[in-house]
């Protein structure tokens, strides 16, 4: 790599005849570099510990499929309440272009999974096995002996092992933690659909780090390619001050800039480029080659920031705009989204209840009665019993509810299904109408409208 000059007719990881160039980045150190460590291991930590945080008697997070709940550090979700999952994609992705269009593509160099597992745990297995970059690349080009069957197989085992895990450990954001170690501990042929699963995301997290790399967030990750219309001129990214840098020369040389063109910033780079061309598509803005600079400058006894993070416009001398119309827009549109997902989170009640007619004829004639039979379904989120009163709040005079003279106790974030039956004197009946059920807990009620319907049951109620 380091007799390569990158360019920008084309990708830095394409050679000329269209092979893969597999980059191997050289080592770094500085501020930025012990600052993404931290974060990074901090997020591992969060990811591994989740699902063993219990908040309210379940994991902080766990999808539980079976049961077809969601339970987010101690607010339980039922399919009725997966409507607000638009708010919660919509509002990530959003929040993501917001923070892109300030600082361009700081998730992809600090917090996006690929980087940091690649970075903090792959990349620093993968030195201790074979070394350095320049050990690296001789390895790539030694014949297959001994000594790199060894070296190969034996971090191709840690990185197999690895992959094993996180992807045990993602499935148990599915299954929970001890409902996993049962699985574990059975033949896999009992759960062969998870075993299936987790050897499937193994070999595809296996095949991206040991091989894939870079080329995810080049090739597949579609935030790369729209950040040309995410950031502009006043996006903080990561730039080389053309005005203090150049013309490039060596040290003492009369009339040339501070770059002295060691190349030390491309050789550090994890996509290979040269940051020196400008904003590229494969910079993920990570400030490798911020800090691999800053320690040349400092041998150099120069001013650091020559590649630093900051906006094009500043890089050229001029003011960054912090606030500009885009930033105004983004910001009123993110408070909005924001405002009505906090209000809709607000409607949540403790408790889901549905309604729904009965199989069968739409009603039924007997003993002088007209009767309406319905199926209800209360499904309990709470981690306690929870006891309903059923009553009717509204209807014709003589009206009657069976199937819930007693209170209804649903389990601990289990569900009650029950018939219930309302019927009403034929002499009293007049057409179809609209029947109020309310749904009374010790804490909350929950009301929902049904039609109750007669002979003349094609003119429901308006």
């Amino acid at each position: 790599m380091s007799w390569y000059q990158p360019t920008l007719d084309s990708v830095t990881t394409i050679r000329e005849d269209g092979s893969r160039r597999f980059i191997h980045p050289a080592d770094v150190k500085g501020r930025f570099t012990r600052a993404r460590m931290v974060v990074g291991w901090v997020l591992i930590a969060i990811y591994a510990a989740l699902p063993w945080i219990p908040v309210n008697g379940r994991p902080a997070v766990f999808l539980d499929v079976s049961k077809r709940q969601m339970h987010l550090f101690g607010m339980t979700f039922v399919p009725q309440d997966f409507w607000l999952a638009f708010f919660l994609i919509t509002g990530l992705g959003f929040t993501l272009f917001y923070v892109t269009a300030l600082f361009g593509r700081i998730w992809c160099g600090w917090v996006c999974p690929q980087t940091v597992f690649i970075e903090q745990v792959f990349r620093r297995i993968e030195r201790l096995f074979e070394g350095d970059a320049t050990a690296r690349r001789r390895l790539d080009d030694a014949p297959w002996n001994t000594q790199k069957i060894i070296r190969r197989g034996g971090k191709w085992l840690v990185f197999w092992i690895l992959t094993v895990l996180i992807a045990h450990i993602f499935i148990s954001y599915f299954v929970s933690i001890p409902r996993l170690y049962e699985m574990v501990q059975s033949s896999p042929l009992e759960h062969l659909g998870v075993f299936l699963f987790v050897f499937a995301l193994s070999a595809a997290l296996f095949f991206d780090f040991v091989w894939f790399r870079e080329q995810f967030c080049i090739v597949l990750c579609p935030y790369g390619r729209m950040q040309s219309v995410l950031i502009d001129n006043d996006s903080v990214v990561i730039g080389y001050d053309k005005r203090r840098g150049e013309p490039r020369g060596k040290k003492k040389t009369e009339g040339v800039g501070d770059c002295v063109d060691c190349r030390r910033c491309v050789q550090v780079c994890p996509t290979g480029i040269d940051i020196r061309l400008g904003v590229q598509i494969e910079c993920i803005n990570c400030a490798n080659c911020v800090d691999a600079c800053d320690e040349v400058m400092t041998r150099l006894g120069r001013p650091k920031g020559l590649i630093r993070y900051d906006s094009t416009h500043a890089l050229e001398g001029e003011r960054t705009r912090f606030l500009r119309p885009r930033m105004i827009l983004y910001t009123f549109l993110l408070l909005l989204g924001a405002t009505v997902m906090t209000l809709s989170i607000s409607t949540l009640k403790p408790a889901a209840v549905t309604v729904q007619r009965m199989a069968g004829a739409p009603y039924y004639r007997s003993d002088g009665r007209v009767r309406n039979q319905y199926l209800v379904r209360i499904e309990n989120k709470r981690n306690e019993p929870t006891r309903f009163r059923v009553r009717l709040v509204n209807g014709q005079p003589g009206l009657e509810l069976s199937g819930a003279e007693k209170e209804l106790e649903v389990a601990p974030l289990g569900q009650l299904v029950r018939p219930l039956v309302v019927a009403l004197p034929e002499q009293d009946y007049h057409g179809s109408f609209k029947v109020e059920l309310e749904f009374k807990a010790d804490t909350f009620s929950i009301s929902r409208v049904i039609p109750f319907l007669g002979p003349d049951f094609l003119n429901i109620a308006k």
